[in-house]
């Protein structure tokens, strides 16, 4: 048995695919799945399979949209090990995310695409915006003074942004201290 990290992309976001987290682990143990717990209702799901980690996220992409009414069929999940998400924090940039007061950062973890492709989509402003690329994620940084200023967000309209799922370097943090809890 593999505990793992499933990481849903489009649920609970500005109002869209409203999927109630109590729910959303009935759903998942009704799959098998076992010690299923959720962490914040943006779709963070810890569970116990004995699947591969595309087993489980082809699974849950497969169960999603019977279960719930969803607005689009942008849902998409990343499954990660405690190893896989213990290598996102340990070989992130040097000094990222030490400066929370200062920066606005970011994990974009990456599904069905690698980062020199997601790359391509990102047009850092100098002076506001860093992004370095990484195994399976991007790291982004912007300047929180300056964050109206940012680039960042022009992502969002790039077709490649729907193989992509971001959650904030805190709860990234997080997410890693409860899997290893686990």
């Amino acid at each position: 048995m593999t505990s793992y990290l499933a990481l849903l992309r489009g649920i609970n976001v500005g109002g869209k695919n409203k999927v109630p987290m109590a729910e959303l682990r009935k759903v998942l143990e009704g799959l098998g799945f076992e010690n299923v717990s959720t962490y914040i209702a943006s779709g963070n799901v810890f569970l116990d399979s004995d699947l591969s980690a595309s087993k489980v996220a082809e699974t849950i992409e497969a169960a999603l949209p019977k279960a719930f009414k969803l607005d689009s069929d942008i849902v998409k999940v990343r499954v990660l090990t405690a190893d896989e998400l213990e290598a996102v924090v340990k070989n992130r940039p040097k000094g990222f995310g030490d400066e929370p007061s200062k920066y606005h950062s970011d994990a974009i973890f990456l599904m069905g695409i690698d980062a020199a492709e997601a790359m391509t989509v990102f047009s850092p402003r100098e002076g506001v915006d860093k992004v370095w690329p990484g195994n399976g994620v991007i790291y982004s940084q912007r300047l929180s003074a300056q964050r109206t200023k940012s680039r960042l967000s022009r992502i969002v309209g790039s077709p490649l942004y729907q193989s992509m799922t971001i959650r904030s370097w805190q709860t990234t943090l997080a997410l890693l201290q409860l899997m290893r809890w686990r």
